[in-house]
C-alpha cells in the first residue's frame, strides 16, 4: 500500500514595515517593472503548486487590499517573524508531516529550480533544509571600530529562504525558542541539524533603498 504524499504549504511572512528602508510605504509595496515586490514573490510561490499558501500581514497595513490575493489566505502578523510565522502555521489544517517552505516575502530574486530542489532535499529529510550560500568575503570581528580578529569564513555559510520543515517540528521549534530570527535557528535550538541545499547570490532580500536597484538589474537578466 502506498503511503499519501506529505502536503506542502507556504509561508510568507509580510508584516514588516521596513524601518531602515526609509521610503513612503514598506518594501514589499514598492514597485519593480510595473509590479509591487510582493507580488513579484507571490508570482514565483505560485510555481510551486502548494496546497495552500499563508501569508502574514500587518495589521495597521493599507496596501495589501491593492493585491490580487483569491489563492492566498490572509492572517494577522505579529510584532516579529517568529510570532508571524506560528499565526500563518495556526491557519493551516494538515498532518504533522507535511511540508512547509517559509519565505521571505522581500526576495523576490527566488529561482523556482532552486526552490524544487530544496523540496526534494526536504522531504527526504528528518529535520528539513533551508537555501544558503558559502560566505565569500572576508569577515571580520569589529568591536567599537576597530578589528578584533579575521573569522575563519571555511564553514559559514550564509543563511537565506526559503527553508523547509515538517508543520510538527516547525510548530514546536517556534514554540519553543522565542528569539529565533529564522526558521532553521529555531530548528537547531532543539538540537537538530537542518540540511543546506545551494542557493543563489542573486537571491537577495531587500533590506536597504539600493537593494531595489540590485533587484531590478536581476529579476531583468530573468526575463532576458
Amino acid at each position: 500500500m502506498s503511503l499519501e504524499r506529505p502536503k506542502l504549504f507556504v509561508v510568507i511572512p509580510a508584516a514588516g514595515v521596513g524601518r531602515r528602508f526609509k521610503a513612503d510605504k514598506p518594501k514589499q509595496y514598492q514597485e519593480i517593472f510595473g509590479q509591487t515586490v510582493l507580488e513579484i514573490t507571490l508570482d514565483k510561490l505560485r510555481a510551486l503548486n502548494a496546497d495552500a499558501m499563508v501569508i502574514a500581514i500587518n495589521p495597521k497595513d493599507q496596501e495589501f487590499d491593492s493585491i490580487s490575493s483569491d489563492d492566498v489566505v490572509v492572517v494577522e502578523g505579529g510584532e516579529d517573524r517568529r510570532s508571524s510565522v506560528l499565526s500563518a502555521l495556526s491557519a493551516l489544517e494538515g498532518d504533522e508531516q507535511d511540508l512547509v517552505l517559509v519565505h521571505d516575502a522581500v526576495r523576490p530574486c527566488v529561482r523556482i529550480e532552486q526552490m524544487s530542489a530544496l523540496i526534494e532535499i526536504a522531504s527526504g529529510d528528518p529535520v528539513g533544509g533551508l537555501l544558503a550560500v558559502p560566505v565569500t568575503d572576508t569577515l571580520k570581528r569589529v568591536a567599537e571600530g576597530r578589528v578584533l580578529q579575521t573569522e575563519d569564513r571555511s564553514t559559514l555559510w550564509q543563511a537565506q529562504t526559503p527553508q523547509v520543515f515538517r508543520m510538527g517540528l516547525l510548530k514546536q521549534a517556534l514554540q519553543n525558542f522565542s528569539e529565533a530570527t529564522d526558521e532553521a535557528s529555531a530548528v537547531e535550538a532543539l538540537g537538530l541539524q537542518p540540511r543546506i541545499c545551494l542557493g543563489r547570490t542573486d537571491n537577495i532580500k531587500i533590506t536597504l533603498e539600493e537593494d531595489l536597484t540590485m533587484a531590478r538589474l536581476i529579476l531583468a537578466g530573468e526575463s532576458m
